[in-house]
């Protein structure tokens, strides 16, 4: 290999952090590049499906994940208006026996610091924080990056891996912001102690309700639980670190079951956010530049597969970039070509499970009958196109 100049990759979130990992492992130098004042993740509970455990292996994370994550029994649907569970799909031993791996969660912040340790761990790899890209340039031959602070950078090829509100797609795609859903989340985490034992569950629960739904997990070995809260709204805020108003959040929720409410009101401080995505595009690579992630195909999170599809791109992005090292721009579109219609359909599903969870009057009564019906292996064979694919 010839070059030895490094991918840049603008982002240190999961998605910049696994594209370092998959890269560095087959010998390539990357030059990662965070504008943030150090490195982490905003935010608190990952869903993680077997899918992304086969790709922790691939990356070589997947014991400290494991020894982070917590495994929950059972993936349970209660009606948030009358209490009954609408449907309980086992996710242990058995399942884990089906899919090859079983469906964990964790905290956001304990799997990027996995993720972080093992992309240090190559020596060929530049993390950088504080490190905010004013413009950058593809040469034809490679790609050079303007620096705020006044640096320029120079390397072979560039990965946008910088979210949601990617400046680097602006470049590739064109297609201006993302779309609001009008579904607005509010997250906050409790510690073990605070939660009802009558409120306690190791399960992952989620409470579905008219135009709103309520899912509760516990993370981090069960030392803390996690609540996200989702509804309509109307208003909009960029941004996922936005102190939530918890008026509003109790207008929305009234009339459900006193469970949900006491969950609720267990919360002083809500920090919320507004869910978007975009529509699924089939290219997301221009030249020597390459979109990873959120930045190439943001979703809504109730299939709960945004991260895990970005280290799904990361490993087969690196699959191609080893394939042609020498012809990047068409390792690049053999990457999204093997990606944009799996991630297509998260994206587009991804919606369709929204409405489904947020139905009201007949539709919820024809969701909660069509769900109450399936089997075990009815359940987990319209999970098998999502669990059981890969990069």
């Amino acid at each position: 290999m010839s070059d030895t100049r490094p991918f840049i990759i603008i982002g240190g979130g999961i998605g910049g952090m696994a594209a370092a990992i998959a890269l560095g492992q087959r010998g390539f130098a990357c030059h990662l590049l965070e504008q943030a004042p150090a490195f982490g993740e905003v935010g608190a509970g990952i869903q993680l499906g077997p899918n992304v455990f086969r790709a922790f292996s691939a990356l070589g994370v997947r014991e400290p994940i494991v020894g982070e994550a917590w495994f929950p029994q059972h993936l349970e649907m209660r009606d948030a208006l009358t209490g009954a569970s609408v449907t309980r799909i086992p996710v242990g031993e058995a399942f884990g026996k089906h899919f090859g791996e079983r469906y964990g969660v964790i905290h956001r912040a304990d799997m990027h610091k996995v993720l972080m340790e093992r992309a240090m761990s190559f020596s060929s790899n530049t993390l950088e924080v504080n490190a905010r890209v004013e413009s950058f340039e593809d040469t034809g031959a490679g790609v050079r990056v303007q620096m705020a602070d006044g640096r320029t950078i120079e390397g072979r090829a560039l990965l946008g891996c910088d979210g949601l509100w990617s400046k680097t797609r602006e470049y590739v795609v064109g297609d201006g912001k993302p779309l609001v859903s009008g579904h607005i989340a509010y997250r906050a985490v409790l510690p073990r102690a605070e939660v009802p034992e009558d409120l306690w569950s190791e399960d992952v629960i989620l409470w579905a309700g008219p135009k709103t739904h309520l899912v509760q997990y516990p993370m981090r070995r069960g030392e803390l639980f996690n609540l996200v809260a989702v509804f309509h709204s109307d208003r909009y805020e960029e941004g996922w670190n936005t102190e939530g108003d918890t008026d509003e959040l109790t207008k929305r929720f009234a009339g459900e079951r006193p469970e949900v409410l006491r969950l609720l009101e267990r919360i002083e401080t809500w920090k919320m956010w507004v869910l978007c995505d975009r529509e699924p595009v089939k290219n997301w690579t221009k030249g020597n530049v390459t979109l990873l992630g959120d930045a190439a195909h943001p979703m809504l999170q109730y299939l709960a597969q945004g991260a895990n599809m970005a280290c799904e791109d990361a490993l087969r992005l690196a699959i191609e970039v080893e394939a042609s090292p020498d012809d990047l721009n068409a390792a690049f579109v053999r990457y999204q070509n093997a990606r944009y219609l799996r991630t297509g359909r998260v994206q587009t599903m991804a919606r369709v499970y929204g409405e489904f969870y947020h139905a009201a009057g007949v539709k919820a009564e024809l969701r909660n009958m069509m769900l109450a019906g399936r089997t075990q292996e009815q359940s987990w064979a319209g999970m098998q196109w999502l669990y059981g694919g890969s990069w």
